[in-house]
């Protein structure tokens, strides 16, 4: 069975960083690809980011610069580094294989 929990969610300032993890178990974690999705309130859920097996990464426009994803192959770990956060990245973050298999989600505020 897939597992996928998040954590490293809260509150930050406009220009504060946070860092999301996410531990994942039931498949194999090292050749699988990996991402990051979010949903504001009242909008659809949005792409973050990717992480492949080989390390390379991709990211949507809104966050390209600011946010980092990487992954720990030996721990079975991704983790999301949100660098100059604004108050349009408030949403609930998800680690996903893909848009219908994510965690349980996670909250961030970036308000003053």
């Amino acid at each position: 069975e897939v597992q996928l929990v998040e954590s490293g969610g809260g509150l930050v300032q406009p220009g504060g960083s946070l860092r999301l993890s996410c531990a994942a178990s039931g498949f194999t974690f090292s050749r699988t690809v990996m991402g990051w999705f979010r949903q504001a309130p009242a909008k659809e859920l949005e792409w973050v980011s990717n992480i492949y097996p080989d390390g390379g990464t991709t990211y949507a426009d809104s966050v390209k610069g600011r946010f980092t994803i990487s992954r720990d192959n030996a721990e079975n770990m991704v983790y999301l580094q949100m660098n100059g956060l604004k108050p349009e990245d408030t949403a609930i973050y998800y680690c996903a294989l893909d848009s219908n298999t994510r965690g349980q989600g996670l909250q961030v505020t970036v308000s003053s």
